[in-house]
């Protein structure tokens, strides 16, 4: 089975940083788009910052400037390095991948990570 394997994640002070990993793993053909989402108590899931088609970038407006996401194609990796961390960003980050795999009959599949929790104190 495909897995996404996510670290990183702990409790921060307002200011600080912390960086995620995700590493896809499995029976992986073509991975397509690869980033984090997130999710606070009470709200939908958004996006924070991905790889999406053709490998450009996309950040929400509300992480540009603090947070950046990098990959290593090798090790089919994506990291999010979070600085300045404020509050807000309090949530269950997940890490997520559209690719395809030896599952998928040549089709591309989403696939989740567990979750993990990042709180920021103030």
């Amino acid at each position: 089975q495909v897995q996404l394997a996510e670290s990183g994640g702990g409790l921060a002070q307002a200011g600080g940083s912390l960086r995620l990993s995700c590493a896809a793993s499995g029976p992986i053909i073509q991975i397509l788009e690869m980033g984090w989402h997130r999710q606070a108590p009470g709200k939908q899931r958004e996006l924070v910052a991905g790889y999406v088609r053709g490998g450009s970038t996309d950040y929400a407006d509300s992480v540009k400037g603090r947070f950046t996401i990098s990959r290593d194609n090798a090790k089919n990796t994506v990291i999010l390095q979070m600085n300045s961390l404020k509050p807000e960003d309090t949530a269950v980050y997940f890490c997520s991948a559209k690719l395809v795999s030896s599952y998928g009959l040549g089709s591309p599949e989403d696939y989740w990570g567990q979750g993990t929790q990042v709180t920021v104190s103030s």
